[in-house]
């Protein structure tokens, strides 16, 4: 199986992961807070950076951080869907929402990524 459709495979299996784990969440919340993007991008980020950990410092293989970054995790996490839902609450005059949404995901973006590059360097 060549490189490209084993990226491929893992993006469909991250997009339907995203799917399912967005429409739970987002029922479980009466909020106008987009809680099922922010932590399918949290969750997306902590994976990559125990991944990228793991090539930094047990070799993981680069070929297996490819399949799993540009393939599950680009397909599991979403850029776009977090930049329309700040857009909408910006059209929808919230600027609380907006604000947070940018704010809260970038921080706990980092967060994620740092505490799973660590977490992969233990491993």
């Amino acid at each position: 199986m060549t490189l490209a459709l084993m990226v491929a495979l893992l993006a469909a299996v991250g997009a339907s992961c995203r799917y399912v784990v967005d429409q739970f969440i987002q029922h479980q919340h009466d909020s106008v807070f987009p809680w099922g993007t922010f932590a399918i991008n949290v969750v997306g980020s902590f994976v990559l950076g125990v991944v990228t950990g793991s090539v930094s410092h047990h070799g993981l293989s680069t070929t297996a951080a490819a399949i799993i970054g540009a393939g599950f995790c680009a397909g599991f996490t979403t850029f776009s869907t977090w930049m329309l839902e700040s857009h909408r609450a910006g059209e929808d005059g919230d600027a609380r929402v907006l604000w947070a949404n940018i704010a809260v995901s970038l921080a706990a973006g980092l967060a994620a990524v740092a505490l799973g590059h660590w977490i992969g360097g233990l491993l």
